[in-house]
């Protein structure tokens, strides 16, 4: 039986490690974390249908452990990969016909953008903390109060020259939908004011939902960064900001402010290009074959790839993906 290795136990790897046992393909997956998932298993809910994370991956999960000649290993690293040998941080060697690059993307950090005080203020956060807050079902001010006023700033590491993030999140417009029209949810008297530069809807349900946040939820956008943030005296945050669509400079205080941080290349993206011959993206995300028909292949013969490895993507693209990548295989395998 043919056998696949792939690296990264998200779920652009799990779906992938299903789809191959569904093709008579046997594949270990190699998480570094101590569980799978990636960072679907730290969401809330999906936009546009509000469906619940764990829904989804956990019918993954069941997908996943049902499925025959599936073996994971969590807890270790790949420390050398070539198409037809993989050897892991224990010293284990994994031959296999071919290698799936499934390692996914990092989280912004917000901490570089000090002028948003993230880290500095109190009731800065991130959207990727906020999910955390919507799971524990809580939200509250660093003083116990329930928040009147919430802005979310978009486009935090994306579409940013002062910190090389030239490229586009895709994903961040719409979770910054999503995210207010919860909170108004939960607070269905407060403020809540999206900034961007840009409003990108680009997927099914995307248009209807961002009308529905204005509409029914009375979600408030202006289009505008947010230059700066300080604390004012009675514990808020005063934003500064200028609402290019009337040409007016605007300050406005409020209990919390959301930075919606965008998707940036892992930094070992580097690393491997260098070591396996393959190739990056000015983005610093790997560069496949072409955006076509080889968009899963990698330049170099026997490496594949699946998800966010390649650029920012939504879930249900990254599963559409790594299902490609399985049927891709198949073909390739038997070509050889």
């Amino acid at each position: 039986m043919k056998h696949i290795v792939i690296i990264g136990g998200g779920i652009a790897g799990m779906q992938c490690a299903v789809e191959l046992s569904s093709l008579g393909i046997s594949a270990t997956v190699i998480e570094k974390e101590h569980a799978t998932g990636g960072k679907l298993a730290s969401w809330h809910r999906l936009f546009p249908s509000f469906t619940p994370a764990e829904d989804v991956l956990g019918e993954l999960r069941l997908k996943f452990a049902k499925a025959a000649n599936i073996s994971l290993r969590c807890g270790v690293t790949a420390t050398e990969i070539t198409p037809r040998k993989v050897t892991l941080s224990t010293g284990d060697e994994l031959e296999c016909d071919a290698v799936v690059l499934a390692t996914g993307f990092t989280l912004f950090d917000a901490r570089i953008k000090e002028e948003y005080g993230y880290g500095i203020y109190d009731n800065v956060v991130t959207s990727a903390d906020l999910e955390d807050m919507f799971n524990r079902g809580e939200i509250v001010l660093k003083n116990g109060n329930k928040p009147r006023r919430i802005a979310l700033l978009h486009c935090v590491g994306s579409r940013d020259e002062k910190v090389c993030q030239r490229h586009c999140s895709k994903v961040c417009c719409v979770t910054g939908v999503k995210q207010a029209i919860e909170l108004k949810e939960m607070f269905p008297t407060a403020d809540v004011f999206n900034f961007y530069m840009d409003i990108r809807m680009f997927g099914p349900g995307y248009e209807e939902m961002y009308r529905e946040a204005q509409v029914k939820h009375n979600v408030h956008f202006v289009r505008g960064r947010i230059s700066e943030v300080s604390p004012t005296i009675d514990g808020r945050l005063q934003l500064k900001a200028e609402d290019t669509l009337t040409g007016r400079p605007l300050k406005m205080s409020v209990d919390m402010l959301v930075l919606l941080v965008g998707m940036r290349a892992n930094e070992e993206n580097a690393e491997l290009a260098a070591r396996y011959g393959l190739q990056c993206q000015e983005s610093g995300f790997m560069k496949p074959q072409d955006n076509f028909m080889h968009n899963v292949e990698s330049n170099v013969e026997g490496i594949f790839y699946a998800g966010t490895i390649t650029s920012p993507k939504s879930v249900g693209e990254t599963l559409n993906e790594a299902t490609t990548v399985a049927l891709r295989i198949k073909d390739w395998l038997q070509k050889q």
